[in-house]
């Protein structure tokens, strides 16, 4: 899995915690990865904590309160580093034992769900970090694999039907639903998985930003299996 990270023009290899949070984007480069091969039972982990609906926010203290084993224990410890460094880092990480998302149905020319391909947005200099520690991962996607929805034609005049303002407003429409943020991948795509138990941190789209920000989706769950997602 290194070596397929290491061919990716869009993948920044790193070795450290400390690597991935001050590294810079570059050209193509809009995903950083801390790859790591990580010990401990995190299946464990999952099978004694309780969902709630379909997504459960999970907290250092219901961590500890876990029983585990020693191989438990050592999952356990992982995540909880995780969740201070990036902490002490400035961000505000959540581990999420998850089900499933809430699908968007809406419209069925276009979803505007996780599922889908899309970037973050957001108003101040900021990124993405995410790692699955149990459970489907993530995929991401190079920029030039993809286009934007609402600049393909038969898309856009669909959404045009939606609004009933006048044109020069419309772009600011697309904006204000999200409809703006979401790719439709080309045919000929190749995702890359994000694997399990790497920390990875994706480029966003905001104002300061110097690279295009990183086309992403969740991962359909597997069957009967819950997810273990550390987000921020």
């Amino acid at each position: 899995m290194t070596n397929k990270f290491l061919r990716n023009h869009q993948i920044k290899m790193v070795n450290h915690f400390s690597d991935l949070i001050n590294t810079k984007f570059q050209g193509l480069n809009n995903a950083i990865c801390w790859h790591r091969d990580l010990t401990g039972d995190f299946q464990e982990i999952v099978s004694k904590l309780f969902l709630e609906e379909n997504i459960t926010e999970i907290s250092i203290d219901d961590l500890l309160q876990l029983d585990l084993t020693t191989a438990g224990a050592l999952a356990r410890e992982i995540i909880i580093n995780d969740i201070k460094q990036l902490t002490e880092f400035g961000a505000s990480p959540s581990l999420n034992l998850l089900k499933q998302y809430e699908r968007d149905d809406e419209f069925d020319f276009i979803s505007t769900d996780v599922y889908s391909y899309h970037v973050d947005r957001s108003p101040i200099a900021t990124d993405t970090f995410l790692c699955t520690y149990h459970g489907a991962a993530s995929d991401i996607l190079a920029n030039e694999q993809a286009t934007q929805k609402v600049l393909i034609p038969e898309i856009r005049a669909k959404l045009r039907t939606l609004f009933d303002g006048p044109e020069a407003e419309f772009e600011a429409f697309l904006t204000e639903y999200f409809f703006d943020l979401h790719y439709q991948a080309h045919g000929d795509a190749k995702p890359t998985n994000l694997g399990v138990g790497h920390l990875w941190r994706l480029a966003v789209d905001h104002p300061t930003q110097d690279v295009l920000p990183c086309v992403h989706r969740a991962p359909m769950e597997n069957p009967g299996e819950y997810r273990l997602l550390l987000i921020c």
